[in-house]
């Protein structure tokens, strides 16, 4: 919620929460990770989904540069470089279109399903469809194709639900660190995958004629292993304790979180999150049935309609409006930053910039990945303390003139590579520097960002939203990168700086920080207030109705009988709708 809401209002309820669960359990930190080990490894586990995410977007970028799969896949993926790239662009870019299909049925799958479940699907979509890119040695680009969009709806899927399980397992003292961990996951996975493309290139030699159809096989198949272990393993993971709240599985509920906290059922502090859980569902139910009334009962078809109907009304008001175009416009940017060019295509750059063999360059595009890794890790973990804008602006501007600077190289060399090396990794070093700035700025702050502006009631429509113009950017930035690399060569990071300078302004003039805010002082510098106080004044009521706000006052569990409303109604009893006409 944000820490800075003074004595008064949601921050000062969420903080006597805090401060209830922290005299029992402890403070944040590791030393609450290690109390909280076996939530810690089963997020962990469940962080394969974001290696699986991470290892696609770096390993194809080494495989198009093999000779032995570029004899496979015609004009699609020509051996001459001179040759129409567009098509070549697709076989990249059609991962990301999978993604965004995936990402939009993605709620959908997570709510109907369950998050336990939907992951199953995601990762079985995932695996059918390496299965079908496995095929390509004699299916050519249609099995590429339709195997990486495939691929592609399973990634999407995994990158959306993955966070939500880990943030619904996670208790709030370590829910931050759980959810950045998918980060570091996703780095993790692009790290591996430059390394592994480095040594299956050379499987049979490097060169066309010699080199081993295994050299390319073998990084695309190994996906299918860390996939069956999620698939698997996820099979023993409990269901998120949200969900079974949400769908009438209280009992269920409690014992799940018993087990996570490895606590008795009937401890203050598993009651306490259990009423928090159970308030935040009949807050989303509420919401619904005075939003849209149609929708109330959860459906599957109700489920679905939903999202896109809730979307809509994002656009309908001018305060709402603004939060939108921060959203939509920070992944715009954060693609056209050109980060996913350079982990697309990163051999074929380095190439350009005059590291001729294929070896050198997928030993520079390796250590794109270690680089992005490590410079990750410093954000996750000051984020909250430095703020977002000065971190995106830096970060921004140190992009931009990183691909200025290559942009004038280039301009310089680019048919006297030969004669000056020195240059060329002159070049390479502003890749790596620009991938620094890229991991500890636009990589987490950029979602950071999209996840906590909206208000309670629109936070999942809006993430969604945020998570579709991402998708969509970078889809159209892997498809048209090959043709800017050959057809304006230098113009491409002339480009993709001048748009990043853009950013930089963006963010510095049109988005507001949001450090430490609460969802009212949200309400204020987007000039919608009254919407997050609105939304309070209805949590107010439900965490009064069942009794939290009784414990949080010092009465205890016990009260008039937990779970039951102030005039001693059980809130199950009470239909939804009867209660909108009071919000």
């Amino acid at each position: 919620m944000g820490g800075g809401g003074g004595d008064s209002g949601a921050g000062a309820f969420y903080d006597a929460a805090l401060q209830r669960r922290q005299a029992m359990m402890g403070k944040s930190g590791p030393a609450a990770l290690v109390k909280n080990f076996k939530v810690f490894s089963i997020a962990a586990f469940a962080c394969i989904g974001g290696v699986l995410y991470g290892y696609n977007q770096g390993m194809f970028s080494g495989v198009l540069a093999m000779p032995s799969f570029q004899q496979h896949m015609g004009e699609y993926d020509p051996l001459d470089p001179t040759a129409d790239q567009t098509k070549k662009g697709w076989l990249t870019a059609i991962l990301e279109l999978g993604a965004w299909i995936g990402t939009l049925l993605s709620g959908f799958l997570a709510e109907a399903l369950s998050r336990k479940y939907g992951v199953l699907v995601a990762c079985s979509v995932f695996i059918l469809g390496v299965i079908i890119q496995a095929t390509s040695i004699s299916g050519g680009y249609q099995t590429i194709l339709a195997g990486r969009f495939i691929t592609g709806m399973g990634v999407g899927s995994l990158a959306m639900i993955i966070p939500i399980y880990n943030s619904e397992v996670a208790p709030p003292e370590v829910r931050g660190a759980l959810v950045a961990t998918q980060q570091l996951a996703i780095c993790f996975g692009i790290m591996i995958s430059f390394w592994i493309d480095y040594g299956t290139n050379y499987i049979g030699g490097v060169h066309l004629g010699e080199q081993s159809d295994a050299a390319w096989l073998v990084p695309i198949c190994l996906q299918i292993a860390p996939a069956l272990l999620l698939f698997v393993g996820m099979i023993f993971m409990p269901f998120s304790p949200r969900w079974l709240i949400h769908h009438g599985r209280e009992e269920e509920a409690r014992k799940v979180l018993s087990s996570l906290r490895g606590l008795s059922a009937d401890h203050e502090l598993v009651e306490l999150e259990f009423l928090e859980i159970k308030a935040q569902s009949l807050f989303e139910k509420r919401t619904v049935a005075e939003l849209f009334p149609d929708l109330r009962e959860p459906t599957a078809w109700n489920v679905f309609k939903l999202q896109f109907v809730a979307i809509k009304k994002l656009f309908q008001t001018r305060a709402m409006f603004k939060r939108v175009i921060v959203a939509t416009v920070t992944m715009f940017f954060q693609q056209w930053t050109g980060i996913n060019a350079v982990l697309y295509y990163a051999p074929t750059i380095f190439k350009q910039l005059g590291l001729g063999d294929n070896t050198t360059s997928l030993l520079a595009t390796g250590v794109v990945g270690i680089v992005m890794f490590l410079a990750t890790i410093p954000s996750v973990l000051w984020i909250d303390r430095v703020g977002r804008k000065p971190v995106l602006t830096i970060g921004a501007i140190g992009m931009a003139t990183c691909h200025i600077i290559i942009a004038v190289i280039v301009g310089k060399n680019i048919d006297m590579w030969q004669i000056h090396p020195a240059a060329g990794w002159a070049a390479v070093c502003m890749v790596w520097l620009f991938v620094i700035h890229f991991g500890y700025s636009w990589g987490p702050c950029a979602w950071i960002i999209v996840a906590e502006i909206w208000p309670l009631s629109t936070r999942p429509y809006g993430v969604s939203l945020g998570a579709s113009s991402n998708w969509m950017n970078n889809f159209i930035v892997g498809q048209v990168t090959p043709d800017m690399l050959q057809g304006i060569t230098y113009g491409t990071y002339i480009l993709f700086g001048l748009l990043t300078y853009m950013g930089a302004a963006f963010i510095w003039f049109f988005v507001p920080e949001t450090k430490r805010l609460t969802l009212e002082e949200m309400d204020v510098i987007f000039g919608s207030e009254g919407t997050a106080q609105a939304d309070f004044e209805r949590m107010e009521e439900i965490n009064s109705e069942i009794g939290l706000t009784r414990i949080l006052q010092g009465d205890g569990p016990g009260g008039n009988g937990m779970g039951k409303t102030d005039h001693g109604v059980s809130p199950e009893k009470e239909k939804v709708g009867e209660h909108t006409e009071d919000v």
